[in-house]
């Protein structure tokens, strides 16, 4: 079966020259800025996007898993892939792959989603928006973006505040800005893995100092995101 059989949406996307690290390979949370791209993109296409928010209603991440076989480098053109893999309760999963112009595959990511009532921040069930053709509520996704367990030693600890530059369009945190915080971590530190897990807990707002927990468990990394006493977000690379 062909990945145009397998997906349901794609698109095209060249590396730019913003996109990159000093050694010329993308950033994490760039690729997570194309895969977000790509979901809106296809959303949009089936109108269960953008057109939500006239029904005081939003998509908020929950967890994505990446797994990263050979990031792309500058001026490399991509092609991402992207299918709903269906329901399970109130969560909603959706896959992305992102490939070379010879279809060889660079990045794969599962993702799971909450669909919410914007004022009340009550779930919804994602059956009501959804069009069945392309969430299937019987598929079941080949894996699911799992639970991060805070273990280890503790290596770190710092501190950064939520500028405006962080915020999405419902001026929270957006997801890559926690992607970026914790892979500035990770390349200063020389930490360099092939897989990288995030959990979404909490909202993260304008002025919020965030405190990020380091720790060292086996060949894990964990890091831990807090406002407060209040858990925002936990990840691993693995």
């Amino acid at each position: 079966m062909s990945l145009s059989e397998r997906f349901q949406f794609e698109k095209d996307f060249e590396i730019g020259s913003f996109q990159v690290h000093p050694d010329g390979k993308t950033r994490l949370s760039c690729v997570a800025d194309l895969f977000q791209e790509t979901s809106w993109g296809h959303a949009d296409s089936a109108d269960f996007g953008r057109n939500l928010l006239e029904d005081n209603r939003m998509w908020v991440l929950s967890r994505m898993d990446f797994h990263c076989f050979n990031m792309p480098s500058w001026g490399q053109k991509v092609r991402v892939f992207t299918a709903g893999r269906g329901v399970e309760k109130l969560f909603a999963f959706r896959e992305f792959l992102m490939t070379d112009e010879r279809g060889q595959v660079l990045v794969q990511c599962m993702t799971s989603y909450l669909l919410l009532n914007i004022q009340s921040k009550r779930p919804v069930r994602p059956e009501v928006v959804l069009p069945g053709k392309l969430f299937n509520p019987l598929e079941k996704p080949e894996w699911q973006a799992a639970k991060v367990k805070v273990d280890g030693v503790l290596l770190a600890s710092e501190q950064l505040k939520v500028r405006y530059s962080d915020l999405d369009l419902y001026d929270h945190v957006n997801n890559t800005s926690y992607i970026l915080w914790v892979e500035n971590i990770l390349k200063e530190r020389k930490i360099d893995k092939d897989k990288f897990l995030i959990n979404f807990q909490a909202e993260c707002l304008l002025g919020d100092i965030v405190e990020i927990n380091l720790f060292k468990a086996e060949d894990r990394f964990v890091f831990q995101g807090l406002v407060g006493d209040k858990l925002v977000f936990l990840a691993e690379a693995y």
